[in-house]
């Protein structure tokens, strides 16, 4: 085991590369501390355009620049590669692991940004045939699969395999679900025309399923019937007050507000209809006495920090706080408010009890529908069409890091929106399976840690 020793100064750790800890982080560039980022991947996810490395738009390095990079001119800070194992607030120190190393970092202020996975409500087996959107994995896989199921369909002779193939199923209609459904129909109505010899690719199926009455449902009213319209006039089918009860390879069963089930034959399926907190807020609750919510979002106080903790704060996904919204805003205004609050108590010597609470300025939200149609909603203000989709373009540029994303990203979007090409189109095996492999791998290692276990008791 590897303990991680900081200087005399303030020892900041940061537990995660999202927008609540890279901005925590990059705030605290000129503060006298010692700041240690710990992020299990090596870069920052530029979420909200995931869906776009699935669909062939956007290349991973667009969206996901090295955190190390990012960080590289910044003095007082260090990233470390692992996932957090255990955080002891007792004792101020966070182990981490990267394959057989475990690192132990002390700290004396601690900003978790963990953030969230996907939720599949108790139905984890769900997972093995309908992949989140998450990560860059799920979307590389995402990829395969959507161009796999075209590749597997042009060598089919059967009409019901043919179809089966060419039916696309998106579970969730909130923006990550409507973005997805968008891009993928219009991948199959434009992009790939004319690509294919035996199948006619703008005959795919795409469907949009949700439990609720209306896609974007945090949107309502306008908003929701644009972005409906806009879908359909795509040729996607959007089937609502409708929960998926079953999920296996060759599709998947529905049940329909008055209790009937039916089935959809599918071989491509995503979910998109919750999230899961990072499990570390478990045990933050547990040492702290935190409350938690159904979503595993830890009850922070009104200052981002935990009861009897004044030093440690949550933000982003993993906080549930005056039932703020899983945006990235939030998360990058949470982790800058949490930074700000540490300096204040280091170089200025602030009484925690004096701080003021945390405040979240609404800058808005927005869901691109397809090209040249968006919805965006300002406070009162709601855009739809052409003028959404410009302040969308905006809005999403901005908040890239760095520059050569920026404009790589601008000329894939003049590529993908004014022409049919799309330049990330290459897609393997590997990327298809490898999450499938690697899952078989940890539960055979599993079970032999257990029969070794059980061998060692009945020996002793």
């Amino acid at each position: 085991m590897n303990v991680q020793s900081g200087e005399s100064r303030h020892r900041v750790v940061v537990i995660g590369s999202g927008f609540g800890g890279l901005f925590g982080t990059q705030d605290l560039k000129n503060a006298d501390v010692d700041v240690t980022l710990i992020g299990r991947t090596t870069h920052h996810l530029f979420q909200p355009l995931l869906y776009q490395v699935a669909t062939g738009i956007l290349s991973v390095g667009d969206i996901a620049p090295a955190t190390r990079m990012i960080l590289r001119k910044q003095k007082n800070a260090r990233v470390l590669l692992g996932d957090v194992e255990t955080i002891d607030l007792e004792n101020k120190t966070v182990t981490s692991q990267l394959l057989d190393r475990r690192t132990v970092t002390p700290f004396d202020s601690l900003i978790v940004a963990a953030g969230a996975g996907q939720s599949y409500f108790g139905n984890d087996h769900f997972a093995e045939f309908a992949p989140g959107m998450k990560t860059i994995d799920d979307a590389l896989e995402l990829r395969g699969r959507i161009l796999g199921a075209f590749e597997q369909a042009e060598l089919s002779d059967d009409p019901d395999e043919r179809a089966r193939l060419l039916t696309f199923v998106v579970v969730g209609a909130g923006p990550t679900g409507v973005e997805l459904a968008g891009q993928i129909a219009e991948l199959s109505r434009r992009t790939l025309r004319d690509a294919f010899r035996h199948i006619d690719s703008t005959e795919a199926r795409v469907v949009l399923l949700d439990g609720a009455p209306d896609v974007l449902p945090v949107y309502g009213g306008k908003l929701s019937r644009k972005a409906r319209q806009t879908l359909e006039g795509l040729g996607v089918q959007i089937q609502l007050n409708a929960m998926v009860t079953g999920v296996d390879a060759d599709g998947l069963t529905v049940k329909e507000k008055d209790g009937t089930e039916r089935r959809i034959e599918s071989q491509c399926k995503v979910w998109s209809a919750g999230v899961a907190a990072s499990p570390l807020g478990k045990q933050l609750a547990e040492q702290s006495g935190a409350g938690i919510d159904r979503a595993g979002r830890v009850e922070v106080l009104p200052d981002l920090s935990l009861p009897g903790y004044p030093n440690v704060f949550v933000v982003g996904d993993m906080m549930s706080l005056d039932k703020l919204p899983g945006l990235a805003q939030v998360a990058m205004q949470g982790g800058k408010y949490a930074a700000k609050q540490i300096i204040a108590s280091v170089e200025e010597g602030q009484d925690p009890a004096q701080r003021a609470p945390f405040r979240y300025f609404d800058k808005g939200s927005m869901a691109t529908i397809s090209r040249f149609s968006a919805v965006a909603k300002v406070g009162k203000l709601e855009i739809t069409g052409f003028l959404g989709w410009i302040a969308w373009l905006f809005v999403h540029l901005l908040y890239l890091v760095g520059f050569s994303s920026k404009v790589s990203t601008l000329l894939s979007w003049a590529q993908a929106f004014f022409s049919s090409g799309r330049n990330q189109m290459a897609a393997t095996e590997q990327q298809v399976f490898g999450r499938l492999a690697i899952q078989r791998l940890r539960t055979e290692e599993n079970a032999a840690e257990e029969r070794e276990a059980v061998a060692r008791r009945e020996a002793g």
